[in-house]
């Protein structure tokens, strides 16, 4: 019957981690790829800026991992698709536009300004978190266009005809 103690055997037997991790379609799509770059670099260049003499741009790295974190596990586990009042592509597009420019400024500072190792390390980290994430607005900034261009809005305004037919108290 229903015990607790003996769950089903057929069940698929799925850890904590796979659970939390994307799945492999995801990983291997292009926005999937970019986001685990961008957390990655994010991640690495935090780690940097807090081992160097430059700690006080910590805050950036960390904001940028923490939002792109958020943005690969909405995607992979298609929490976008159940919460369709946020705009999501143009939430990723102002992420990943900001994130390019303050990485970019914060990276030339560190690599200018500072002479230790590890502040050097998180400037390059950014240099490269900086071209994943303009490499990330690019692309989505085309799917907007493309978007756009081909007309975009699934429900197409009335004609005029069809509003001077209907029984509406409005005119």
């Amino acid at each position: 019957m229903g015990d607790i103690e003996a769950p089903e055997l057929n069940r698929p037997h799925q850890t904590v981690l796979q659970s939390v991790l994307p799945s492999k379609e995801f990983a291997t799509s292009r926005k999937g790829m970019l986001l685990i770059a961008e957390v990655i670099l994010s991640f690495v260049s935090f780690v940097c800026f807090a081992a160097s003499t430059a700690a006080a741009f910590v805050t950036v790295p960390l904001l940028e991992f923490l939002g792109a974190f958020f943005l690969l596990f909405a995607y992979s586990t298609k929490f976008n698709e159940r919460f369709k009042g946020f705009l999501w592509p143009l939430m990723d597009f102002m992420r990943c536009v900001t994130a390019s420019i303050i990485f970019f400024i914060v990276s030339i500072i560190a690599v200018s300004k500072y002479l230790d190792g590890s502040s050097k390390a998180a400037g390059i980290f950014g240099f490269f978190a900086t071209i994943a994430f303009a490499l990330d607005f690019y692309l989505i900034f085309n799917e907007l266009a493309n978007f756009l261009k081909e007309g975009g809005s699934p429900n197409p305004e009335p004609t005029r005809q069809q509003d001077e037919f209907s029984d509406s108290d409005s005119d």
